[in-house]
């Protein structure tokens, strides 16, 4: 197909038609709130649903967009570009969630009864005179993460999704990575919410003595007495109930499992047009590489950067248009040459550069091991003899200071080096102390010293346990089923799962893997965890046949 595919796709025609305010009951008589916004014209249309617990009156898009912070967030618009679509001939359905909004009910955050709930909203909108019996869904993050559920309970109208920057694991893509808990991101999301108090979820999965039990073990621990916030929230559970579960619930389980998605990808029928960013390593890019692997119909998969090839910026708003082509594929039947294209599209970052794929990871894949030196060195070539390295870490560290930790890194390189897929980090190590958290980052050093995050990966300790029939080499698999405390001064074996990543690492550049024992919180303010609370000595073994090395996924030229 010659033409330019925007010229393919569906173009504004209509003005815009607004219900706000609209009623919708539930299979159990829940009623929820539904705003309505179609085209000017008699229709039918096809329709796409956006559901949060955001508000659905504050999901707009501004004339002016107003930068990301975490006061503002992201101008109040994840929904989609309501304007954009409903122009192009789709009614655009924007619903709180139960217990949200003016929505009734207790909210269930991504629970069966919110998940139920979207199977019933989207038949409810095949049935409304204004659609033609098509139904997508709509928008990204919390919108993105409840289109894979949904799309699992399998309504019949359902067409197609496009989840994007959407996890698909509760407990290791966003609350607890490798089994540390993502504190920063809970401490302001849940002020985000149009969620009125309630009792906690727990409740729902643990008898109440033994959540008092765990919540009293909690409040004496060095984690909570060392933090007046998360205090506040164990001791007055209603106040964040959110995170009163998570804090209850360290370990992986029933109440994580059917909030994922990733246990029921097997369940998704419809198309799914899957995007993510490279910088989403702290919550959404894995979930488009685990939906990726797990889904059987028809995808695509799009993983860029707010850069679109050396263009303007193109944040979610500007990715209207490919969504657009997905959609007026499936929901309008309008060849777009959309499928007709490979099925993997990737931004190599460092060349700005898009290039069509196949397959995830890359059958070429030339997996390297990357050794730590006992001089501070990254290299091919592991050293002979035994040595070690060790540094202590710093629980009341004064804000503004560099975490203390080891670094390692490459000489400047000699040509471009391209790494694209999964991360592995494997540690020989010993602690005085029965657990630890190790914090590790490989970043991209330009010859004038600066640097850039390429990826990151976490693991607790006492959480090292991996599962040999679900890991490979590159990704290993921690089950996060129990804590197993570490044998004081006995080597163990860490692997640590770092989030996928395509760079292409410049001549006289250099690689350098951070290893930390906590994050540093200036670099963070919202990624950050709760982090080993005692002063530990950790010992990294290097060379030899037990030394440790970071196995990278290399892409010859």
């Amino acid at each position: 197909m010659n033409a330019d595919w925007h010229d393919l796709i569906s173009q504004p025609a209509y003005g815009l038609v607004a219900e706000r305010g609209v009623r919708m009951k539930t299979r159990d008589g829940t009623t929820l709130a539904v705003d309505v916004f179609r085209p000017d014209s008699a229709g039918p249309f096809p329709a796409l649903l956006s559901y949060s617990p955001y508000g659905k009156d504050v999901q707009r898009v501004l004339d002016q967009q107003r930068p990301h912070s975490s006061r503002t967030g992201n101008g109040g618009q994840e929904a989609g570009d309501t304007g954009y679509f409903v122009s192009r001939g789709y009614v655009h359905a924007i619903a709180d969630v139960r217990g949200s909004g003016d929505s009734e009910g207790t909210y269930d955050f991504q629970g069966r009864r919110e998940q139920t709930d979207g199977y019933d909203l989207i038949e409810w909108i095949a049935d409304q005179p204004w659609c033609d019996g098509n139904v997508g869904m709509l928008g990204m993050s919390y919108f993105g993460v409840v289109q894979n559920l949904v799309a699992a309970t399998r309504p019949p109208h359902l067409r197609a999704i496009a989840p994007y920057e959407a996890y698909t694991d509760r407990y290791r893509h966003s609350v607890h990575h490798g089994g540390i808990f993502d504190e920063g991101f809970f401490h302001q999301w849940f002020e985000h919410l149009s969620v009125r108090p309630q009792r906690p979820l727990i409740y729902d999965f643990l008898p109440e003595e033994e959540v008092r039990r765990r919540r009293d073990a909690l409040l004496a621990s060095p984690e909570i007495v060392d933090s007046p916030y998360m205090h506040i929230q164990l001791k007055y559970e209603n106040k964040n109930p959110l995170m009163f579960d998570f804090l209850i619930e360290p370990h992986d389980g029933p109440y994580y499992w059917e909030r994922s998605a990733n246990r029921v990808l097997d369940r998704i029928e419809v198309p799914a047009l899957l995007m993510a960013r490279w910088s989403g390593w702290p919550i959404h890019l894995a979930g488009a590489f685990e939906a990726w692997k797990g889904i059987t119909s028809p995808k695509k998969m799009i993983i860029m950067e707010t850069e679109w090839i050396t263009g303007p910026l193109r944040p979610w708003r500007d990715h209207q248009d490919v969504i657009l082509r997905w959609y007026d594929h499936w929901l309008k039947g309008v060849d777009t040459g959309m499928m007709d294209e490979p099925p993997i599209t990737l931004l190599v970052k460092g060349s700005g550069r898009w290039r069509a794929e196949h397959e995830w990871p890359l059958a070429r894949t030339a997996w390297t091991r990357f050794h730590l030196t006992g001089d501070g060195g990254l290299t091919r070539e592991p050293g002979a003899a035994e040595s070690s390295l060790g540094f202590e870490n710093d629980p009341w560290i004064r804000p503004g200071l560099t975490s203390p930790g080891l670094d390692f890194t490459t000489p400047p390189l000699s040509e471009p080096l391209e790494v694209t897929g999964p991360i592995a980090l494997r540690l020989t190590a010993t602690l005085d102390q029965p657990d630890a958290t190790w914090i590790v980052t490989l970043r991209d050093v330009a010859p004038d010293g600066s640097s850039s995050v390429v990826t990151k990966g976490w693991l607790r300790a006492s959480h090292r346990e991996t599962d040999p029939e679900r890991s490979e080499p590159y990704k290993p698999y921690h089950p996060h089923d129990r804590s197993v405390p570490v044998p004081v001064g006995e080597r163990q074996r860490y692997d640590i799962e770092l989030r996928e990543t395509s760079m292409l690492f410049q001549t006289g550049h250099r690689l350098r893997l951070e290893v930390r024992g906590q994050d540093t919180q200036t670099e963070e303010p919202v990624w950050y965890h709760t982090c080993n609370p005692v002063v530990t000595t950790h010992e990294l073994v290097l060379g030899g046949d037990d030394g440790s090395f970071l196995l990278l996924p290399v892409i010859e030229s």
